[in-house]
């Protein structure tokens, strides 16, 4: 069974198409810039990939060019649309509606499209996915995979806000989460690594690139996560400014006289990593600033750290101790630098980091020392296979039950 994921943004389409029995992915790529006049299209694999700059209306021209490019041209995967069994989309918020993935029909984008007020640029990016797959596929079985969905078995004392509780009935005002699917990747991965029941362990997840969470995952179910009503909630990250004092919002909007959309434009995209530094969101142009003396992007780095530091400390007084530590996403896996920070002077909680093994090393591998009481795991994240699987098994399901 092949499986098309489709994950769109407000102007960008990625996808890949995967081979569930093998699950080896046959082909990927990027619509970026969809809609402007440099729009471009990057397809293929590693040495295979091949980038055209291309004019792209909107959503159903960037899909229209990303099946072309599967079933046609030097880099073709298969010889038509009848060999993509069914298409997954990743849609980031599902609200209260969706705790588990969801086959897409006219009740489901309707439910999407009413979240879109908790995350707007996402599930509207999302929904032109959906319905660009739709026209150029009619028929074709989709699903829905959110991000929040992991999070749905939260009690209320974790995701209700201190608030009056009539904005919770009126509004839905509450922790959501985000990078559910990621998390509960690397949590099932690590389990398997260490040839353990998930049901048998404490575990933090610690999903760490430009957007950053973690999640404390209590034999197998979520009980807490770091981002809340939005993705803007919980940790530093790359742009965004994590938790703040809510009272720093109205601060600038009277003094530096912002709008909503603008100071809300700033703790998005200009605060984080970017924001202290003043360099880059990007962790590796902050390192090696840092490390040339630069103050602002040393400072920047070291909050980064202690945020993570903190959300560990606050995880394992919740669960009363943690069995596995993971790490995940594009600074977890690649900066031995971050890991040594976040993981120092955490001997006396029994978590101690093994130097050679923090260094050496790719993929899916234990970088605690043999003297750790928590074992650290750095496990590669695959929110795409995660994707392709659950829509195998929500399609597979309906088809047993006789409703497709």
């Amino acid at each position: 069974m092949n499986v098309l994921v489709i994950n769109a943004g407000s102007s960008s389409l990625k996808y890949q198409l995967i081979n569930i029995e093998s699950r080896e992915v046959l082909a990927k790529g990027i619509c970026e810039r969809v809609g402007s006049d440099s729009a471009f299209h990057k397809h293929g694999i590693d040495d295979n990939e091949i980038v055209h700059d291309t004019p792209m209306e909107d959503h159903d021209a960037a899909m229209a060019l990303v099946l072309e490019a599967l079933t046609s041209g030097p880099n073709k995967v298969i010889d038509s649309l009848d060999e993509i069994d069914a298409v997954g989309h990743r849609v980031v918020q599902g609200g209260k509606y969706f705790s588990a993935s969801a086959f897409i029909d006219d009740d489901v984008i309707a439910k999407i499209d009413e979240l879109a007020e908790l995350a707007p640029l996402h599930n509207k990016a999302a929904l032109m996915g959906i319905n660009a797959c739709r026209h150029s596929m009619p028929g074709k079985p989709m699903v829905a995979v959110f991000d929040t969905s992991f999070f749905q078995s939260l009690p209320p004392k974790a995701y209700m806000y201190p608030i009056p509780y009539e904005y919770y009935e009126k509004y839905s005002l509450r922790k959501y989460g985000a990078h559910g699917t990621s998390h509960r990747y690397v949590a099932d991965r690590a389990a398997q690594f260490l040839d353990e029941n998930l049901s048998d362990l404490k575990m933090i997840t610690c999903h760490l690139g430009n957007g950053c969470s973690m999640t404390a995952i209590d034999h197998g179910v979520a009980i807490d996560t770091s981002m809340g009503l939005t993705p803007l909630d919980g940790l530093m990250m790359g742009t965004r400014c994590g938790s703040i004092d809510p009272a720093i919002v109205p601060f600038l909007m009277e003094h530096e006289d912002l709008t909503f959309n603008e100071v809300n434009d700033v703790m998005n995209k200009q605060s984080g990593l970017l924001g202290i530094s003043g360099i880059s969101n990007d962790l590796r142009s902050v390192r090696t600033a840092s490390e040339e003396g630069h103050e602002r992007a040393q400072l920047a780095y070291e909050m980064y750290s202690h945020s993570v530091k903190k959300y560990l400390g606050q995880y394992i007084a919740e669960m009363g101790g943690v069995d596995v530590i993971v790490v995940t996403a594009g600074v977890g896996e690649n900066c031995e630098k971050m890991r040594r920070m976040i993981f120092a002077g955490l001997q006396t909680m029994g978590i101690i980091l093994d130097p050679e093994k923090n260094r050496h090393g790719k993929g899916e591998r234990e970088i605690s020392s043999d003297e750790s009481q928590v074992q650290i795991l750095i496990i590669p994240t695959n929110e795409e296979l995660m994707i392709a699987l659950d829509t195998l098994d929500v399609v597979e399901h309906m088809r047993l039950e006789g409703t497709l």
